[in-house]
C-alpha cells in the first residue's frame, strides 16, 4: 500500500534530516518504525501525510507512493480524502469541543450526515468510554481517553492507512495496552492498515507483522516482527535484555554505541 523509496527530507534548504529512508507498508498489515528520540520517524510520518511544508521542510530526493501513486508533492487534506490519516503525537484534541463535536471534526470530508451518525456509532463500539463521555468538553478527558479520542476522530475519516505517531507516550501500562489492543482489533476487523511509530519496542513488536529500526535518518535493520523479537541487539538496545536475558544499565554510553553493530 504504502512504499518509501530513497526517501531525503531537508528542513530550512539546509538540514539533512532523513538519509535515504526506504520502506514498505503491506496492505492490511501492521508495520513498526522502532527508534529512540531524534532518529527521524515523526519526520517520516510528516512527510507521508503532506506535512512537511508547515514545518519548512520538504522532500528533496526519492519517492513516496500510496496505492501505486505518487504523493510527495499532494497538499495534506487531498491525502485525507485518499484515505491516509495521521493521528500526531501527544494527542492534540481540539480541547474546548466535546468529544462527540472531536469526532465530527474528523469527518469534515463526508457529506452525507447519514453516514457521520453510523460513522459515530462504529467508533463508539471501539470506544465505548468515548460513548460514556461524549458530551464532555475534550480538554477535561484523562490522557487515555484523549489518545483514544484521536485515534476515533481519525477513524471518522474512513481511513485505508492510518500512521500513529507514539501512541503509548504518557500513558499508565495498562491503557496503553488497551489501546494497543483496540489498534489490532481495528487492524483485524475493519482491515486498517497501520504505519506506527514507536519507542515502545515491546507492544510494537507483539501486534506488528513487521518492523524497521531508524537511528540518525536512516533504517538501519529491519525484519520480521518476530525475528526483530528474537534480534540481540533489539533485546540488548530496545527491550533492555542481555542475552542471558537479565536487566542491564545503560550508562556506559560508549559500550552501548560500541555493541550496535549495524552500525559498523
Amino acid at each position: 500500500m504504502l512504499n518509501l523509496n530513497n526517501v531525503e527530507v531537508i528542513y530550512d534548504g539546509v538540514i539533512l534530516v532523513l538519509k535515504g529512508v526506504s520502506l514498505e507498508v503491506r496492505d492490511g498489515g501492521i508495520t513498526t518504525v522502532l527508534g529512540a528520540n531524534g532518529a527521524g520517524k515523526t519526520t517520516t510520518l510528516k512527510a507521508i501525510s503532506g506535512l512537511l511544508r508547515t514545518e519548512r521542510g520538504e522532500v528533496t530526493k526519492g519517492s513516496i507512493e500510496f496505492g501505486g501513486q505518487r504523493i510527495d508533492r499532494l497538499p495534506a487534506y487531498e491525502l485525507v480524502q485518499r484515505g491516509l490519516v495521521q493521528v500526531f503525537e501527544g494527542r492534540r484534541v481540539f480541547e474546548h469541543l466535546t468529544a462527540e463535536e472531536n469526532l465530527i471534526a474528523g469527518a469534515h470530508t463526508e457529506r452525507d450526515r447519514g453516514r457521520v451518525s453510523s460513522g459515530i456509532d462504529r467508533v463508539y463500539q471501539y470506544f465505548p468510554r468515548l460513548k460514556e463521555r461524549r458530551g464532555v468538553q475534550a480538554g477535561y478527558l484523562s490522557g487515555g481517553e484523549q489518545q483514544m479520542l484521536a485515534i476515533a476522530r481519525a477513524l471518522m475519516a474512513n481511513p485505508r492507512l492510518m500512521l500513529l505517531d507514539e501512541p503509548s507516550l504518557g500513558l499508565a501500562p495498562m491503557l496503553v495496552e488497551e489501546i494497543f489492543e483496540i489498534i489490532r482489533r481495528l487492524n483485524r476487523e475493519q482491515q486498517l492498515t497501520v504505519l506506527l511509530v514507536e519507542q515502545n519496542a515491546t507492544l510494537a513488536l507483539t501486534i506488528a507483522e513487521h518492523g524497521y529500526v531508524m537511528e540518525n535518518g536512516r533504517i538501519v535493520l529491519e525484519g520480521s516482527a518476530e525475528a526483530l523479537r528474537e534480534n540481540a541487539d533489539i533485546k540488548e538496545f530496545y527491550l533492555g535484555l542481555t542475552e542471558v536475558g537479565a536487566r542491564k544499565s545503560y550508562r556506559d554510553v560508549k559500550h552501548y554505541k560500541r555493541r550496535k553493530r549495524w552500525l559498523s
